[in-house]
């Protein structure tokens, strides 16, 4: 398409991309692919850069992030954020009804909509652009952190809809949804980080973050729940939620309307189990008077509104007492504490064990061997102490002081400023370092060395076989055949390494010589250093010795990399030991640059979206996967509009052929997909 200038391209591309925005989160479909959707963002991205007066408010770009924020400015509310008075008890719910019956002297109603657990905020539209986003704060003010707010891509940057008050504010709760805090968790552990304890205190401290593109990068979400500002022409709750719902902002489904204080007990116990099912935590209810008159009559305590209240659900919650704690070493030296628990039965699971994350945490609770602990489940992915029983505490229990030495190789530990947990420094000596290391190198997403597990690892490192990751592809057929491996620290002899299994192992390492340069760099396992980031350094400096050579500078050019992950990376390449390692990687025949993907337009999958799901005969998911992205295609974790082709394995459950049924997507089998990549 031929354009009169610049600024009308760049208008155009805006236009284009938040309307596809549009149809992908708020309308769960797709008119154009994702290649050329980021196609046209990438076209946007270089005009704006070279064309900085022309960017506007609603530019998709703001969605990557990009903004550091040293400081977050504080603004006032224009409408005060109150909270809500909170019960937990259904006889207080009617007393509340009581009390709203007694102030009005007409009928009334009840509009309920779940409680969200996440953080509240306030954003600004002018003219129907968002203009400003503000924490709850205290209330009457907060921290604006716009830059933050936009990158979350269900929110709309400019209203598309037919009835647009000029000036007004919305209210909402940002979350960070269930499976995105899983993954996050998932992907630190992997890192031999501290696992994050929820996703409501991981989204208050991802949108407090100074860089943006980093929130971009942890997915957040909003549903939006209140709508303030003069001549809105809406005369109770429910038709404001319409009127947000006709201006595209995400609203949940799951609000009602009640008819008197009966029907808001029937929706709440309705939603006591139903509300686990969601894709978001949730701990309780909202009940508001419905009409906006009515509100106003009712008006305001000093703290709270007369007119609404939350219904909290009782998290699932046990005592049982501590009986110790021990301390955990993961495989970059991080010292986790472990509280050990008299068994307890919670929320289904019988529950013995819960982390206690750091120092820090051990001296807020005070807790000491012996106490009895309140431990909850709730909305909580995993257990967690929320307080001690020092009712039952038996007098003169000695306060518990923390560790100063390494448990398992009794190095003194070393706690870095700013920082909560522990390490212990002793890289090269430390039996659970040493095998957390190669056990990260060899696991799935890495080198995937199927025929060494654990127990053989420890064997091999206790028979003084292996010291690092470069040891494996030194083992030889004689060093194997018949070896007699040790257990329990080198206290018993455990099981013999036999001819067939000796030969196995050594196909294996052989296979894994092959293992693409992405995922070798991941398997080294730097910390911070986890799958997306080595893609992405490895798609920018193409070998290992460009990555060696880079200066912190250089690194954090890098999209996504931060200061942190920067200082990380040059830290690793510059020890000398490391190097030595690397070194022999390559002379054992291990890929350490890129290979050149078939990235072009002429790409045989370029521009194809694929949804993976089965087992395959010639492949293994991963593998398949792979092959995916080097003939120019893309792999999606779920079926929508956007994907192309759904590749149907053997063994596949019928969710995915109906989803794709319903979507109209083609289902193409193994062979018709060797087929397309020129694969006979």
């Amino acid at each position: 398409m031929k354009y009169a200038s610049i600024e009308e391209e760049i208008n155009d591309l805006t236009d284009q991309l938040n309307y596809h925005n549009h149809l992908y989160y708020q309308e769960n479909r797709s008119e154009i692919t994702d290649f050329e959707f980021d196609q046209l963002l990438k076209r946007l991205e270089l005009l704006e850069a070279q064309n900085p007066s022309l960017k506007r408010a609603d530019s998709p770009t703001h969605r990557v992030g990009g903004t550091i924020t040293k400081d977050f400015e504080t603004v006032y509310h224009t409408y005060p954020m109150l909270s809500l008075s909170n019960t937990y008890s259904e006889e207080e719910l009617l007393e509340f009804d009581g009390r709203v019956r007694k102030n009005l002297s007409e009928p009334y109603e009840y509009f309920c909509e779940l409680k969200f657990d996440g953080v509240a905020l306030s954003l600004t539209y002018e003219n129907g652009v968002l203009t400003r986003a503000v924490t709850r704060g205290d209330g009457e003010k907060g921290d604006d952190i716009t830059a933050n707010v936009r990158t979350i891509r269900s929110l709309p940057l400019k209203i598309q809809a037919h009835r647009i008050p000029g000036h007004f504010e919305v209210r909402g709760e940002a979350f960070m949804p269930k499976e995105v805090f899983n993954k996050l968790n998932e992907q630190r552990a992997q890192e031999g980080e501290a696992l994050l304890a929820n996703p409501r205190n991981t989204t208050s401290g991802t949108l407090k973050m100074q860089d943006s593109r980093v929130v971009a990068g942890r997915q957040l979400d909003c549903f939006l729940y209140g709508l303030y500002g003069e001549d809105l022409d809406v005369r109770t709750h429910e038709e404001s939620i319409q009127l947000l719902t006709a201006m595209h902002f995400n609203i949940s489904p799951t609000y009602r309307r009640c008819a008197d204080i009966q029907g808001v007990l029937a929706y709440i116990k309705e939603w006591e189990h139903k509300r686990h099912e969601l894709p978001l935590e949730t701990d309780g209810i909202v009940i508001k008077v419905n009409r906006l008159d009515q509100q106003e009559q009712l008006g305001f305590t000093a703290k709270s509104p007369r007119w609404a209240i939350a219904y909290k659900y009782k998290a699932a919650s046990a005592q049982t007492k501590l009986l110790g704690i021990t301390y955990q070493v993961g495989r970059t030296g991080a010292v986790t504490p472990v509280a050990e628990l008299a068994p307890v039965l919670l929320a289904g699971t019988t529950v013995k064990r819960a982390s206690l994350h750091n120092a820090n945490e051990i001296e807020r609770l005070d807790i000491r061997i012996g106490d009895v602990v309140f431990v909850e489940k709730g909305g909580e992915i995993i257990p967690k102490i929320t307080a001690v029983n020092f009712e039952k505490r038996v007098a003169n229990t000695p306060p518990l002081a923390y560790i100063s030495a390494c448990p398992e190789c009794h190095t003194s530990l070393i706690r870095q400023e700013n920082e909560a947990v522990h390490y212990c420094p002793n890289h090269d000596g430390c039996p659970p370092q040493i095998s957390g290391r190669i056990e990260h190198f060899i696991s799935r997403h890495a080198l995937n060395i199927e025929t060494l597990g654990p127990r053989t690892i420890q064997g091999l490192i206790l028979t003084g076989m292996i010291r690092n990751i470069a040891d494996l592809f030194d083992l030889s057929f004689d060093q194997l055949n018949g070896i007699m491996l040790e257990e329990d620290g080198g206290k018993t002899k455990g099981r013999s390494i036999q001819q067939k299994t000796a030969n196995n192992i050594l196909q294996s390492i052989e296979v894994a010589k092959n293992t693409p340069f992405e995922d070798v760099l991941y398997g080294l396992g730097i910390r911070y250093v986890g799958r997306t980031v080595a893609e992405k350094l490895a798609d920018h400096f193409r070998n290992i010795q460009a990555l060696i050579d880079a200066t912190i500078e250089e690194l954090e050019a890098v999209d996504e990399i931060g200061e942190r992950i920067a200082q990380s990376v040059r830290a690793y390449f510059q020890n000398e030991e490391n190097r030595t390692i690397i070194a022999r990687l390559a002379a054992a025949g291990i890929k350490l640059e890129k290979e050149n993907a078939l990235l072009s337009e002429d790409a045989a999958l370029a521009g194809r979206t694929f949804v993976v799901s089965g087992t395959f005969e010639g492949y293994e998911r991963e593998e398949l996967k792979k092959t995916i992205k080097l003939h120019g295609g893309k792999v999606g974790s779920s079926i929508s509009g956007s994907t192309d082709f759904l590749l149907a394995g053997a063994n596949m459950g019928p969710a995915k052929l109906a989803k794709a049924a319903e979507l109209n997507i083609q289902v193409i089998s193994e062979q018709e997909f060797n087929k397309m990549i020129g694969k006979a």
